[in-house]
């Protein structure tokens, strides 16, 4: 059926309709998660042409992401392409994405690495010492392990079993893509944001510690 987008939102009333807007014109169906938000984040996309699911209370990154990737998979899509809510990803690069997965990859990440010493201490050296252990890890050339615009293929989405609720989910789906013996691949992608800590609801502590511990179980 097609490739749709998937936008996970919480409390993105500020930024969420442009996203949304600069989106549509890739031409794909685009899906907002409204993760609980409890400000105006779905009544600033009303007259746009998007679908909206809403959890009643905010379960986190990786359960809008879930949600969002079950309501693809239940309409039929082939694969789907995933961006965040606050500004910080570039939506022309959507067709960059779309067609690094047409060479046979089944998770293409849209790397930000060119950027990464403009990012805060703690999310700097973890977004390098993450890639440098995926790399070493896995054998793909990844340089950005955290970054949330994404490529998934239907069959990938179809065949991991996904658990984690948090940011930890990119980690988990990352390794179990590996591990289960798909393709991955990264594509530079300079962000419009390199840190986005004004805009996201990244915890720099708690949520690294999380991912930290993702990537260690599969160790």
């Amino acid at each position: 059926m097609g490739i749709c987008i998937i936008i996970p939102a919480f409390n993105a009333a500020a930024t969420i309709r442009d996203v949304v807007a600069e989106t549509l014109y890739s031409g794909l169906p685009v899906l907002v998660v409204n993760d609980g938000s409890t400000d105006s984040t779905t009544d600033a996309l009303k007259g746009l042409e998007v679908e909206i699911v809403a959890h009643p209370s905010n379960l986190g990154k990786g359960a809008a992401l879930r949600t969002g990737f079950q309501w693809a998979l239940s309409h039929g899509f082939d694969g789907v392409v995933t961006l965040d809510a606050d500004g910080q990803h570039d939506p022309s690069a959507i067709p960059l994405l779309v067609k690094t997965a047409g060479n046979g990859a089944d998770l293409v990440l849209g790397s930000r690495f060119a950027r990464f010493d403009e990012m805060a201490g703690l999310r700097r050296h973890w977004n390098r010492f993450g890639a440098w252990c995926m790399e070493k890890r896995t054998g793909f050339d990844i340089s950005d392990s955290q970054s949330g615009f994404r490529y998934y293929s239907g069959r990938l989405l179809r065949s991991v079993e996904l658990s984690s609720s948090g940011y930890e989910l990119e980690m988990e789906i990352l390794l179990k893509t590996w591990r289960a013996g798909f393709r991955i691949a990264s594509v530079p992608v300079p962000p419009r944001i390199a840190d986005g800590r004004a805009t996201s609801h990244f915890r720099p502590v708690r949520d690294t510690w999380n991912i930290c511990m993702t990537f260690l179980r599969f160790m």
